[in-house]
């Protein structure tokens, strides 16, 4: 089957099925955001199959002469009883039978819907089997969800001239910062111009790439990163580069304040005059202006002024050299800038599940995770039929017109049940930024929960029982104060809380123990 109007004709097909295919997994319904990175990772290779194949297509429609040749070929030729043409291309077609009897007709078919299933089979298979899409990512990551940015932190912390140091909070803030101004700008521009920065920009760089094919595969981010760096090309040949541009070292200068002397014999600068007038009757002056007399010309000076009569080129080429050694940084640091506008969504996600972990118990973590390794159940298959499909409609349309909230069994609770537990009651907590909690049991659990313990901690406040059913921030102050005024101190300062012991067995609180050793008492 080498004819290439078949093969044309079978590439338009493949094609054809690839769009149904890339239709079909579009237009599936995502509840979660794991099937929707699953099906965006499915649809990104189907565009990708897609791709080649078009390119395959338009090759064999630039090739003329071959096309032309089968066309002649299968055209009618000037003798109507001449059959060697056809007993040729039948002969080749059962050669290839009798050589591949096994051959399944219609295999791509058959490759397609296997690619489209392949989920289903999972669901039915007893063993389980890793997600392909899940292993793309670290478990810091979440599928995704966030960025995982220590080791740039790490690097970006051990940077040469960086000055302070950032926790990891702050170099998120960082980051976000790029939306308004190229990102690194509260960098020193000694940090910048260094070897350092610009391996740790590279780094932050390919991560950022990386990160962003694996989480939206269906964003074209080589023609994005592509034109951005044209518009860096141009600002780069605008010449607005003084941040990049290294300072100029100053040429000696005399007492007088004017530039050193430069004998071009010696190939020297001198900085005063009384030096240079005394080298002039030395043998190496001397033996260097009879072998300059013989030359051409006089070398200039690479580092001092250029010659009055010479051209200013010489001094020109130190100062862009320096400017063009520093492009790839700055390059790097504009497409970073671009990458991070484009993430800024995903940093405040980060961010906020930064900030929620910190506030997390340890139990709330091993409970979070245990949740994040099940598989979330499969999706309810509808019936092929329209009547099931009316009848769990039905089913699932619950006559609830106080909004009541709902039980184990997913219907709503008895009204009686609800006046009991007072679940009509709102309870707002100022701690917790103004939210809600429906009835008292509820509110009473919320004291021991990570929102309540975060803003306590926000407060500077530790979360004991003292501060139990306090919920307005003005409250908790006063009280903190009270505590203080009597003597409560131990709540709130934890250095004596805790007890320290020397060499000789003499047990002191923190506070006293480490006054004692500044003093070299211990």
């Amino acid at each position: 089957m080498d004819s290439i109007i078949e093969v044309q004709r079978q590439t338009h097909e493949e094609i054809e099925h690839l769009e149904r295919a890339l239709y079909t997994i579009l237009a599936k319904p995502q509840p979660t955001h794991q099937v929707r990175l699953q099906n965006e990772h499915k649809a990104s290779q189907l565009l990708d199959r897609i791709h080649s194949r078009v390119v395959t297509l338009n090759n064999l429609y630039e090739d003329q002469d071959t096309r032309k040749a089968e066309i002649d070929a299968i055209s009618a030729s000037a003798k109507q009883d001449d059959l060697s043409a056809f007993y040729e291309r039948l002969g080749k077609i059962t050669e290839h039978h009798v050589k591949y009897p096994d051959t399944v007709v219609g295999g791509f078919e058959l490759e397609l819907a296997a690619f489209m299933d392949d989920d289903e089979e999972l669901e039915d298979e007893e063993f389980e089997q890793d997600d392909p899409v899940a292993l793309m990512f670290s478990g810091e990551e979440g599928y995704g969800k966030y960025l995982d940015l220590y080791a740039n932190h790490t690097t970006y912390n051990n940077l040469k001239h960086i000055g302070k140091r950032l926790a990891y909070l702050q170099y998120l803030d960082v980051l976000l910062a790029a939306e308004s101004h190229p990102v690194h700008t509260e960098l020193p521009k000694e940090c910048r111009l260094h070897r350092d920065y610009e391996l740790y920009i590279r780094a932050l760089h390919a991560y950022l790439i990386s990160f962003m094919k694996r989480s939206q595969p269906l964003v074209d981010v080589e023609s994005q990163q592509r034109e951005a760096e044209e518009q860096f090309n141009k600002y780069w040949d605008s010449g607005e580069t003084e941040e990049w541009e290294e300072s100029q070292p100053k040429a000696p200068e005399n007492v007088n304040g004017e530039a050193g002397i430069w004998c071009a014999a010696c190939q020297k600068m001198y900085s005063k005059q009384t030096v240079y007038d005394a080298h002039l009757n030395s043998k190496k002056h001397i033996k260097a202006a009879q072998k300059q007399a013989t030359a051409d010309a006089p070398p200039a000076n690479p580092n001092g002024p250029p010659a009055a009569g010479g051209s200013h080129q010489t001094g020109d080429h130190p100062h862009v050299s320096g400017k063009n050694k520093h492009r790839n940084a700055a390059l790097f640091t504009h497409l970073c800038t671009q990458l991070l506008r484009a993430l800024a969504p995903a940093l405040n996600d980060t961010k906020s599940n930064v900030e929620r972990r910190f506030s997390l118990t340890a139990r709330e973590r091993e409970q979070e995770l245990l949740e994040q390794s099940r598989k979330p159940p499969p999706a309810a298959k509808t019936p092929a039929n329209g009547e099931g499909a009316e009848e769990e409609e039905e089913e699932e349309r619950i006559y609830n017109p106080l909004k009541l909230p709902l039980g184990w069994d997913g219907k709503p609770i008895p009204y009686w049940l609800y006046k009991l537990h007072g679940l009509g009651v709102e309870y707002r907590c100022e701690i917790c930024s103004d939210h809600v909690y429906m009835g008292r049991k509820n509110f009473e659990r919320h004291f021991q929960e990570s929102r309540h313990a975060f803003g306590m901690r926000a407060l500077g406040l530790p979360n004991t029982k003292h501060f139990h059913e306090i919920t307005r921030i003005e409250d908790a102050l006063a009280l903190a104060e009270k505590l203080k005024r009597e003597g409560r101190n131990e709540i709130f300062e934890q250095e004596t809380m805790e007890e320290l012991e020397d060499e000789e067995g003499n047990v002191y609180n923190r506070k006293t123990y480490e006054d004692l050793k500044k003093q070299g008492l211990i």
